[in-house]
């Protein structure tokens, strides 16, 4: 293939690479030019998406630069992803960054930066593009943690992001030589054929230690210790970030390399997928029901999510992985709903409230918030007739057509246990004596994205399943 063509398929990392430049050419020129660089940044990721979407519209599949680089329907629907998500933390972030003294210019083309490197890795079809694309957004990630100077717990979540995350880095790239040194080849096509047959201790080790690499990077337990701490030290719109745009992409770089590369070794991944989704379910819902910090809940509450998406995975289907795509798309709305809510929490001095005393009695005082606050975390919780109940159910109808009737049974009896934090949030607003803690949010942007995202996982998500089943079909279809 050309370079002219390989160019064109890569157009949406293009578009973000040069946008972040010129963005960083603004942001040098002019001293407060932080909301001018987040607005452009954010038609950046508009740009980068409406490309991506043309390419789904139009079934591209084909790869680029022989082979690295990998343009499909699967890919296209996680950039989109991706690019939404990040738009709408960048949109929600300037007013909150501002009055904790931290809104810099810099912070916008941290994102747009990570953007690029979160569609490297989906697109990416050799372990060599796969790993290219994680540290261009890693890197980006360790900085964004720390982004609020002044904040002592900003830096610690900085420190040990960056900590755990290299020694993830190492345990990734120690898998991939092996994958390599037994192959032959980086390329994902060429170690699925050469794994075809019987494989050997070596191969065997190679894929548990790239599944344990990817594991953390989708903070999937036993490898989710950084979550709660990066979670709660990071300033809340960087976490909404975090649990939003980066997840998506490591858990589609995590399908791809699972079904392309390992796909034909089934009963060797399968076991362990299965085992690191009951205990990401467990260990989320476990750890969350004691948590007096909302953004330490949360981070726990991502955890429990991801082993509900590794259901789907388990199932080793395209009816799972369809499933896992379409819990993916509900998440994100979740996710950012339920941040977005947070960042609302505010004292009469301005600081922003995380605990859980502070939202005691909030119905009376914010009905309206606590009204949101409640549709997320019910949603979450899966519980009917939310759009969050959808997404939990087409991942345990596809592990249950996957002949895996156990898992789907024991992942809906945990999920028992992780309704009980959700109602435990829930029970404080409405139940509780008020602690008149937080102040009226004059931040028009957080009252209005946060109502159009508890408008989506309300009930009236549901007239969007036709068009959500059929793309994430074809998404999941381009893999198989």
């Amino acid at each position: 293939m050309d370079l002219s063509t390989s160019l064109t398929l890569v157009r949406p990392e293009l578009i973000l690479s040069f946008s972040s430049l010129a963005l960083l050419l603004i942001a040098a020129w002019r001293q407060d030019a932080g909301r001018l660089v987040s607005i452009l940044s954010v038609a950046a990721l508009v740009g980068a998406g409406v490309t991506s979407a043309q390419f789904l519209a139009a079934g591209t599949d084909a790869t680029a630069f022989d082979g690295l680089y990998r343009a499909d329907a699967f890919s296209s629907f996680a950039k989109i992803l991706i690019y939404i998500a990040a738009a709408v933390a960048l949109v929600i972030a300037p007013k909150a960054l501002e009055k904790m003294g931290a809104m810099r210019a810099e912070y916008p083309v941290l994102v747009v930066l990570a953007a690029v490197g979160m569609g490297i890795m989906v697109s990416a079809s050799d372990l060599l593009t796969l790993y290219i694309g994680l540290e261009l957004n890693s890197l980006a990630a360790y900085v964004l943690a720390s982004f609020a100077r002044n904040d002592g717990r900003s830096a610690e979540a900085g420190l040990k992001y960056f900590v755990l995350g290299a020694l993830a880095s190492g345990i990734l790239l120690f898998g991939m030589s092996l994958l390599y040194g037994f192959t032959g080849s980086t390329s994902f096509e060429t170690i699925g054929q050469a794994m075809a047959g019987e494989i050997g201790t070596g191969l065997l080790f190679g894929l548990v230690f790239v599944l344990s690499g990817l594991a953390f990077k989708i903070s999937a337990a036993p490898f989710h210790m950084w979550t709660p701490d990066v979670y709660e030290g990071a300033p809340t719109p960087v976490t909404a970030f975090f649990a939003s745009a980066p997840k998506v992409a490591a858990t589609a770089l995590l399908i791809r390399v699972t079904i392309e590369a390992f796909g034909s070794q089934a009963q060797a991944w399968q076991q362990i997928v299965m085992v690191v989704a009951l205990m990401s379910i467990v260990i989320g819902a476990v750890g969350a029901i004691g948590q007096q910090n909302l953004k330490r809940l949360l981070a726990y509450s991502s955890i429990n999510n991801i082993g509900f998406l590794l259901i789907g995975l388990a199932a080793g289907t395209e009816q799972g992985i369809s499933a896992m795509l379409v819990y993916l798309a509900i998440y994100v709305a979740m996710t950012l709903g339920g941040f977005i809510c947070l960042m609302q929490l505010k004292g009469r001095d301005g600081e922003m409230k995380e605990g859980m005393a502070d939202i005691a009695g909030l119905s009376k005082t914010k009905p309206l918030l606590a009204a949101a606050f409640a549709v997320f975390m019910f949603s979450l919780a899966g519980i009917p007739p939310l759009f969050g109940f959808w997404g939990k159910l087409v991942v345990f109808n596809a592990a249950i057509e996957a002949g895996m009737f156990p898992l789907a049974v024991i992942g809906i009896a945990a999920s028992v246990i992780g309704a009980f934090y959700y109602l435990k949030v829930v029970k404080t607003m409405y139940f509780d004596e008020p602690a008149d803690a937080v102040d009226t949010s004059d931040d028009k942007v957080l009252s209005w994205s946060g109502g159009a995202l508890a408008l989506a996982v309300s009930p009236l998500g549901y007239f969007a399943i036709p068009a959500l089943t059929a793309v994430t079909a074809q998404a999941a279809g381009a893999l198989f």
